[in-house]
């Protein structure tokens, strides 16, 4: 027996994939080996990058919005200074042509600052205070004194055309563009100076031309007849009042001709008694001047415009023998003015312009009693300040604050964003550890998962990944030495009866050849268990479906192991629940009953029974093999399908086989769609059903 025993005593030689030699890829020390990522790669530095790039747009956007937004207040603002300037002016242009003195300039002066926020004040040529809205009870002007330059001049003789130009026209009169020589009747509200050049002598400024009431209410009675009149010949028109108090018609279009001969509108353009008086007083001043001047007087002609202002036109033909006045007012109508020169002619036309300026010294002369005196205004903020220095500059000092809270902004910024990307980074450190750990085989501990987000759930799923790992590995290594023991039992059996013989121990008569067979058997068995298992673990595991009846097949497993069942003295049947049809491959279908059916018998004592039901339950086929056997216990039940598992831990033959039986039934089931379940109680018996679909 020494040879038996040498024989039997070969071990697996070292070296081979199984033996205890260790691996020669792993690093020294079993430490996982870390590749350096890039700089540029690196998701702290993508973070970083990004929320710079971010930082400098909304800072760019930021910065561009607020010049933009500042640049339209500033314009608005200075759009308003120069609107408020014109009201100013104008309201107070208007208070100086009506009264001489600047009587009620106080009042004005107050209220119009009220209306504004402005400080307004008017002084003499010499600076002597007229008016002041920042003065005190007894004349004292607080806080700072008046700028050494003046906003204008308010003279209604002399206005500023700038100013008057930005008047709105809610409050403004208007100083027209000027009516030429010789241009028309109607034309604008100033008198013509015969150089093109504007009046500007506010309109405002009528002195002796204001009506009196009674010449007022039969012009106005007059102008209401011909408004009819305009609206009957299919002409708007209305009566308008101007500065003189006389009466004026106001069409829209060119249809001032249209009212004029057919419902005789010209007549309204005749002077009144009070505009002959004074008109008469500026023909006079006028040829006296030109008289002074050593020239011959012009032959000029005076009307009024519908603008109740008076117009001056040259007369063809020899001097009129009456008074400009009277010829004007000959039978109502207006002469026919004769072709003038205007514009650049006009100037070069000495005894014209002489003419022009004549005429504009007669009408100041005889208007200066009635207006008040040129008078300076000063229109400032209510500390003193001119509005116009008080526009926007970016200084160096504030250039340098901006760039300071950019770059503080900048800075913050990627502090934070280093702070949060370093606690994003930092988890993905720990799982890319624990992967290469993974990989070398080294125990690995869970990834802390510190937070609710995304890296936490990545964190949980790999915890849960590496667990499942560990549980293959461990169920791995227990399959291998499970299959192992299973193959080495029956293969020690086979050497030592061969060795016997062979030794002349035992004689090889026909009992011992049939031992050996079975051996031989339960090999190839339980060759043919793992083959099925890997192949329904590769998903190769090919059925051939056809239609079925389940409880035809249940009747040929029991006929099967009815031989069985009767040695042991289990009594075995198959039942029906009417007619359970499905499609499944009846060779497999019958593997997995057959292999349910023969762990029931092994595990039932004489005397118990073995049932396999048929039926249809809730649109499935169910089959259920139930036995009065000795039962599974509860902490085992979890277990009954896994490989290899036997509840007699000394796998003893007399108990079971080779623990793959449960496992292929689990595997046939799935591959056909269905489930299979397992219900227990010791000493009770256990029932195993297979759900399966119908089609």
């Amino acid at each position: 027996m020494g040879r038996k025993a040498g024989r039997r005593g070969d071990g697996p030689r070292g070296g081979g994939p199984h033996g205890g030699g260790s691996p020669g890829d792993g690093p020294p020390g079993g430490a996982p080996v870390r590749s350096r990522i890039p700089v540029r790669k690196s998701l702290l530095t993508r973070l970083l990058a990004v929320s710079v790039l971010v930082s400098v747009l909304s800072i760019a956007a930021t910065a561009w919005l607020a010049a933009q937004t500042t640049s339209g207040a500033i314009r608005q603002e200075q759009g308003q200074v120069l609107a408020d300037d014109a009201r100013i002016y104008d309201r107070l242009l208007g208070l100086a042509a009506g009264a001489p003195n600047w009587r009620g300039a106080d009042r004005t002066v107050r209220e119009l600052s009220a209306e504004t926020g402005r400080r307004i004040a008017l002084t003499t040529q010499d600076r002597k205070v007229i008016a002041d809205s920042a003065a005190g009870e007894h004349g004292a002007v607080p806080g700072s004194r008046l700028p050494a330059r003046a906003s204008a001049v308010v003279d209604p003789l002399a206005v500023d055309s700038t100013l008057a130009a930005g008047r709105d026209d809610d409050t403004a009169v208007g100083v027209g563009a000027g009516t030429r020589l010789g241009t028309g009747a109607a034309g604008g509200s100033g008198t013509g100076t015969g150089t093109g050049a504007v009046d500007r002598i506010d309109p405002r400024a009528v002195g002796p031309f204001r009506l009196p009431p009674e010449e007022r209410a039969r012009l106005r009675a007059m102008a209401e007849k011909l408004v009819g009149c305009a609206q009957d010949t299919g002409v708007s028109a209305k009566s308008v009042e101007g500065p003189s108090g006389r009466t004026y018609l106001e069409t829209v279009g060119d249809s001032d001709e249209v009212v004029d001969y057919r419902c005789g509108a010209i007549a309204l353009n005749e002077p009144t008694k009070t505009e002959r008086k004074a008109l008469d007083k500026i023909s006079e001043l006028a040829d006296a001047c030109m008289r002074r001047k050593g020239t011959k007087p012009v032959k000029l002609g005076l009307t009024m415009s519908r603008g109740g202002a008076p117009w001056l036109y040259a007369v063809a033909g020899p001097p009129p023998s009456k008074k400009p006045s009277e010829e004007a007012a000959s039978g109502g109508v207006v002469p026919s003015p004769a072709p003038s020169v205007t514009g650049s002619a006009a100037a070069a036309d000495p005894v014209a312009a002489l003419a022009a300026n004549c005429v504009d010294s007669a009408r100041r002369e005889q208007l200066g009693p009635y207006v008040s005196s040129p008078a300076l205004l000063f229109i400032t903020s209510p500390d003193g300040s001119r509005p116009s220095e008080s526009g926007f500059r970016l200084s160096g000092a504030n250039t340098a604050k901006l760039v300071g809270l950019a770059a503080a902004v900048l800075a913050l910024t990627v502090a934070v964003t280093a702070f949060a990307a370093t606690r994003l980074t930092r988890p993905l450190r720990a799982l890319t550890t624990a992967t290469q750990r993974m990989k070398t085989g080294e125990a690995t501990e869970p990834v802390p998962a510190r937070s609710a987000g995304e890296i936490s759930q990545l964190a949980a799923a790999f915890n849960d990944m590496a667990a499942h790992r560990k549980a293959l590995e461990e169920q791995r290594k227990a399959m291998v030495s499970d299959v192992a023991h299973e193959l080495r039992t029956p293969l020690s059996n086979i050497r030592g009866w061969l060795e016997a013989a062979e030794d002349g121990v035992v004689a090889t008569d026909p009992e011992l050849v049939t031992s050996l067979l079975e051996e031989a058997l339960l090999l190839q068995h339980i060759v043919n268990d793992l083959q099925d298992l890997a192949a329904a673990d590769a998903g190769t595991l090919r059925l051939h479906r056809e239609p079925a009846c389940a409880a035809d097949l249940a009747e040929q497993v029991v006929a099967a192991h009815q031989a069985r069942a009767d040695a042991a003295g289990v009594r075995l049947r198959a039942r029906a629940e009417g007619e359970p049809w499905l499609t499944a491959d009846p060779l497999r279908l019958r593997q997995a009953i057959g292999n349910l059916v023969s762990n029931a018998v092994r595990h039932t004592p004489a005397g118990g029974s073995v049932t396999v039901t048929s039926r249809v339950d809730s649109g499935r086929v169910a089959i259920e093999v139930a036995d009065t056997g000795t039962g599974i216990a509860a902490a085992d039940l979890p277990h009954v399908f896994d490989r290899f598992w036997r509840a007699d831990k000394s796998r003893t033959r007399a108990t079971g086989g080779s623990g793959l039986g449960l496992a292929i039934v689990r595997n046939l089931v799935q591959a056909h769609g269905g489930t299979v379940t397992a219900e227990s109680a010791p000493g009770r018996g256990t029932t195993f059903t297979l759900h399966l679909p119908i089609t």
